[in-house]
């Protein structure tokens, strides 16, 4: 999955979901994510599962562990969190 939606003309959100042969260090399942908002230039929200640190995600500026269950579950709760931020 590749996919940039635009949201007006200073947000949007970038999706990237790809399938691994094994988990990363760190991860216990076999996907390779990054999910952000972008609003002015700046992330405002990022998901993602960097080799070493694990499932997490970023909130301005805190990060804190996320629980992946799958793909599906993972789109949604980022989408709740845009709709949260954008309200």
């Amino acid at each position: 999955m590749n996919e940039r939606h635009v949201l007006d003309t200073e947000t949007f959100v970038e999706i990237v979901v790809w399938r691994l042969p094994r988990p990363l260090r760190g991860s216990t399942h076999r996907f390779k994510y990054r999910l952000v908002l972008v609003s002015n230039g700046v992330c405002v929200l990022r998901y993602d599962n960097e080799a070493g640190k694990g499932d997490h995600r970023h909130l301005r500026n805190s990060e804190r562990p996320y629980t992946f269950i799958d793909p599906e579950a993972l789109l949604a709760d980022f989408w709740n969190d845009v709709e949260k931020w954008r309200r």
